[in-house]
This record gives C-alpha cells, structure tokens and sequence, in this order.
C-alpha cells in the first residue's frame, strides 16, 4: 500500500495489528513500549521513534515493501532499498538462484516474484510447458496466469478444482496480508477464467505408489500422454533488508509418488 496524506501511521499500524489479532497490551509487551504510548501512537496523539516503528513492524510481521510505508507515513525516509534484479549488485543472488535452480533438475523449479512472474525457471519447468500456446509464453510469464488458463497447464491438471481452489487461496491470503492492488488484479482475472472440461480420452488418475496415501495436496498433471504428481514447496529469503529480495518465492516440485521420479529422471533434456 502507498501512503496517502489521509493516511497515518497510527491508523496503519492499527490495523496491522487488528490483523493480527493482537491487543495493544500484548503488542507492547512484545516490543519493549507500553500500551499507552501505542494507544497514542494509534490514535496520533504521539510521534513513534523510528526505532519503535520498526519494532512494531517487526513483531507485526509487516512485509518490507509495507515497513517504507510506515516509516514515510511516520516522516522518515525508507528503510529498505528496492533493487531491480538485474542490478550488478544483485550478481551473486542471480547466480545463486540459477545454481539451486539447476541443481534441482530434473524436477521442476522455478523463481517467482510478489505477483508471479516467473523471474528463472529450470528445464523441468520448461518440459512442463511443452505445448502451451506462445500468448502465455510471451515475457514476462506469469505462473497463475501459464497454470489457470484454460489454454494452458488447467486443461492437463487432472484435480483442476482442488489445485485452482488452492491456489485462490493461496493468492487470497497474500492480498490480505500485502494489499496489493496488482496481485489483486491478478487475483481478479485468474479467477474470472473458465474452468476447461477435461477431455474425454485422457487418462485417470493413479491412486499413489504403495499403502501412504499422499502427505500434502498433489498436483496431477498429464505430460506426454502419462499422468505425473508433484508436491509443490515455497521458500522465501530470511530477513531480507531489499523489497525486492523479500518478495522472491523459490517454488520447488517434488515428485509425489516413484513413478513420478522414476519417469522425470528418464527424460533426457
């Protein structure tokens, strides 16, 4: 959120607690101040020192691109820079994504940033776009957009309605904690698309290798004629100090059953 002159940082921070479900006493408590000098903060009958904002920010769990708009509502400059990615400062990061990246192959891996798009991709990635229209191809991809189109990934999910539901979630709980007009409008769009009828002839489901049923949510997804399972993972950077760094998600497939390794480590890319 962008801070407007209507728009205080006692009223901020008074709903990012109410967020969080917090009661100032406990919020206090936990940032070393007392619950009245934030109920003058909330109120905007005291000025909190920049120190203190970060604290609360800090025990509120406010993202890094929303902790600058505190600190500009406070009056004080932002604390955290916002480098483009392909900054020669940003070198090793890039190399270093590049080298998890490929080493998780021949699964599929990729990098994405606060509205998912696809900033690196492994080749697993690309064996799953294999035939996807060039439209949603075209840079920058997005990973909701490639994954719920009816011309793209939705058409071979086979557990397209839990896979689609999850992911609404997913971009649901992220609009509350960030609002993000973008990844809202994002939300919007993905949402509004129809959901494709599976086609007649492709295969059924396989119930998983063995007696463990599946730990997490797959995703079942057809590739070459062969129905595959993933278990999606996300991992973000801990305690970034870049907007851009905080808002980068690795997200990484593990194949959900032996035959999905077996038949992923059998390609030859």
């Amino acid at each position: 959120m962008t801070p407007t002159t209507t728009t205080s940082v006692g009223a901020m921070l008074r709903t990012w607690r109410g967020r969080r479900g917090i009661s100032q006493l406990e919020l206090a408590g936990r940032a070393g101040s007392s619950s009245r000098h934030i109920s003058f903060v909330e109120t905007g009958r005291a000025r909190p020192s920049e120190e203190l904002l970060l604290r609360l920010a800090d025990q509120l769990d406010v993202p890094v691109r929303e902790r600058n708009a505190l600190l500009l509502a406070a009056g004080y400059a932002p604390r955290y820079a916002q480098t483009p990615l392909d900054d020669p400062s940003m070198r090793a990061l890039r190399e270093g994504l590049e080298r998890l990246l490929t080493g998780y192959e021949p699964y599929p891996a990729l990098v994405v940033d606060a509205t998912y798009t696809v900033v690196a991709a492994n080749r697993g990635i690309a064996m799953l776009l294999e035939g996807i229209p060039e439209h949603l191809l075209t840079p920058p991809l997005n990973a909701m957009r490639i994954t719920l189109h009816p011309e793209g990934l939705a058409r071979r999910i086979h557990n397209l309605d839990e896979w689609r539901g999850h992911l609404l979630a997913q971009m649901g709980r992220q609009i509350a904690l960030a609002r993000s007009a973008p990844l809202r409008a994002l939300y919007e769009e993905v949402a509004a698309y129809p959901v494709p009828d599976p086609a007649p002839d492709r295969p059924r489901p396989a119930e998983p290798d063995g007696a463990a049923p599946y730990i997490a949510l797959p995703l079942v997804i057809e590739h070459d004629g062969r129905l595959i399972s993933f278990i999606s993972s996300i991992a973000t950077f801990n305690t970034p100090m870049d907007v851009t760094v905080a808002e980068l998600a690795v997200e990484t497939l593990l194949p959900a059953d032996p035959a999905t390794a077996k038949y992923l480590r059998s390609l030859d890319y």
